[in-house]
């Protein structure tokens, strides 16, 4: 996060995102628990879900994969710059993370991984 003219804006570069075995092993490990509980319930869901497949996708180049598991590590850290608990705001800075991630990697989350997020609610 940057301050810049009294504007707080996320800078999501891949030297900030950096590929970390640590991340991938959290978001494996805690992912879907997080957005089961909270799935229809926040706008981005479909997003990070998306997300989540590219990650794990092995076509997916580790700069992505950093990309990726970062903001998704961020997205179900219990630690967060905004609680999560706090209705109406909780989730505006994962929103802004996720939202950040996915234009990142934007060439990267294919057709497919977007049919799967979208699979995720058809069940």
């Amino acid at each position: 996060m940057k301050k810049d003219d009294d504007k707080i804006t996320a800078e999501l570069t891949a030297e900030k995102f950096p590929y970390s075995k640590e991340n991938e092993d959290m978001v494996k490990r805690n992912f879907w628990t997080k957005t089961k509980k909270f799935a229809g319930k926040i706008p981005f869901t479909k997003d990070a879900i998306a997300m989540y497949y590219c990650a794990v996708d092995a076509k997916t180049p580790l700069w992505a994969k950093g990309i990726a598991f970062g903001a998704l590590a961020y997205f179900i850290s219990p630690i967060d710059a905004i609680p999560d608990a706090l209705l109406g705001l909780g989730f505006t800075d994962d929103a802004a993370i996720i939202a950040a991630g996915i234009k990142a990697i934007s060439g990267q989350v294919t057709d497919e991984h977007k049919e799967k997020a979208e699979a995720f609610f058809e069940k």
